[in-house]
Formats: C-alpha cells, sequence, structure tokens
C-alpha cells in the first residue's frame, strides 16, 4: 500500500509524539544514612534508557533543598546524568529565612569531618544506584554547596569533575598536596558578588597552582549571589541581601557547566 507525504509525515510525527509522551524524567525520594544521621535526598534521572550513565552529586543552597534544585537536578538528569540530590543537613531540614539558614550552613561548614562524612554518605548513595556508572561521578553545588563540592575536591574525593555556581569560597579543608586533587574544577561566580573578596580568589589560585590542579574560574560582570536562582530577586529583597537573578549569566553559566560535565564524566 502507498502512502503519500502527507501520510508519511503524520505518521512521523505520531511516532514522535509517542516517543516524547513515553520519555520521563524519574525524581524519586531516597533515605540514606551518614552514621546515625538519616539523610533525605532525591534520586532524578531520565527513565527512557537502561544504559548506565555518569552519575553527580547536588550540594544545595543555604536554605536547604528547594524548588530551585529540583529544578537544576532535572536539567542535568536531561543531559543523560544520574543526579543525587544529598541532604546536608539531616532529616530534609530547610530554611525560610537567613537566621535559620545560617545556623544550619554552618553547622556543616564548622566541623569539615561533618561535611566531608555527609557528601561521602551521598556520594556512596549515588554509586549504588543502578542507572549509574561509579567510575564517572562528579558534583555540583550552588552558594554553601558550592563550597562544600570545592572542599570536597580539595579534600581529594574520588570525583571526576567538580562545578560550583555563585560557589561560597568558604575554604575549610586543608590546601591539598601536589597531585591530590583528582577532579577537574569548574567555578561560575558572580563578578559583583559582595560575599566573596578577592583575598579569597588570591587565597584559591595559590592553594590550586601550588598542587597543580586542573581548575578554571569565571566570574559573570554585572552578576551577583545566587544568580541562576529565578526566585533570588525577590528573596533578595525580602531580606534586605544582595540576592538576584541573572538571566544571560544562569544561561552562560549552564552553557559552561554543560559542556564542562559532558567532557569529564562523559567521555
Amino acid at each position: 500500500m502507498r502512502m503519500n507525504l502527507a501520510n508519511i509525515v503524520g505518521a512521523l510525527c505520531a511516532v514522535a509524539m509517542v516517543g516524547s509522551a513515553n520519555a520521563a524524567i524519574k525524581e524519586e525520594p531516597v533515605t540514606y544514612k551518614d552514621g546515625a544521621t538519616t539523610m533525605k535526598g532525591f534520586v532524578v534521572y531520565d527513565d527512557t534508557t537502561q544504559a548506565k550513565r555518569p552519575g553527580i552529586v547536588m550540594v544545595h543552597e543555604w536554605w536547604g533543598i528547594t524548588k530551585h534544585i529540583h529544578n537544576e537536578a532535572r536539567n542535568f538528569a536531561k543531559q543523560g546524568y544520574t543526579v543525587l540530590i544529598s541532604d546536608m543537613y539531616g532529616d530534609g531540614k530547610t530554611a525560610d529565612n537567613p537566621k535559620d539558614a545560617g545556623a544550619l550552613s554552618s553547622s556543616v561548614m564548622k566541623n569539615p569531618t561533618v561535611m566531608e562524612s555527609r557528601f561521602n554518605a551521598a556520594r556512596d548513595e549515588l554509586a549504588k544506584q543502578p542507572s549509574v556508572n561509579s567510575q564517572r561521578i562528579g558534583a555540583v553545588g550552588y552558594c554553601f554547596g558550592g563550597a562544600v563540592v570545592l572542599n570536597m575536591a580539595r579534600a581529594g574525593a574520588d570525583l571526576a569533575a567538580v562545578a560550583g555556581f555563585h560557589a561560597s569560597l568558604g575554604l575549610n579543608t586543608p590546601a591539598p598536596r601536589p597531585g591530590a586533587v583528582k577532579a577537574k574544577i569548574l567555578i561560575l561566580n558572580g563578578a559583583d558578588d559582595p560575599f566573596l573578596k578577592h583575598e579569597q580568589y588570591d587565597a584559591l589560585k595559590k592553594d590550586f597552582d601550588a598542587a597543580k590542579v586542573d581548575y578554571r574560574v569565571i566570574r559573570y560582570l554585572g552578576a551577583v549571589h545566587a544568580f541562576t536562582n529565578p526566585e533570588a530577586t525577590e528573596l533578595g529583597k525580602k531580606f534586605n541581601l544582595p540576592l538576584r537573578y541573572d538571566s544571560k549569566a544562569d544561561q552562560d553559566s549552564k552553557a559552561e557547566a554543560a559542556n564542562f560535565f559532558a567532557a569529564d564524566l562523559k567521555k
């Protein structure tokens, strides 16, 4: 039976629509342990393939696991990664004001042993996921989470690639020894972020250069803190903080991160 061009196009469109309907980003809650502490995170992946794929540990902002973090995880899942949204506070705690957020983040950052243990618990949980190639794992963090993943890279965590978006530079792990840092590192920050000081960048450069780390720092002109978070501008106004969403910096930084992880996790 012959089909005219219109019928062929219609058939192809129908197949494409079915494929699109069947495609789905799955987001599943996962409970894991760090010693006696219960951690409540999420595993996010595209279920259209059964193939093992690289994994990314995602570390949240100081607010905890928010809508923004869920959206970021889904974006990475669409790129072909399984993402574990880690819980760095335990029991899925979140904060809706700077005082509580500062207390929660300080409880981790002021105790590097806790930070390392909780991150490693998340990495171990990600490596166990059936959709993950446990030999190809990276990490990404936002604000507070950026500081966590940078510290973990400095500490020699078993990671292939690490990226920090508007990453805090409170580096509280010892300066790495030459060759100790396994990960390639990408830092994507706002050039006008008042939370970050020139001295912090100088110290980071000194440590990384001495340790022969493969790293890159990109600073976006006009961007301040939390520039990838669409809710940042409203939060900044509400709490009188220098937070602001920047659509261009958001788009450009995500393109950089996509290329970075593809080169180092998918090769």
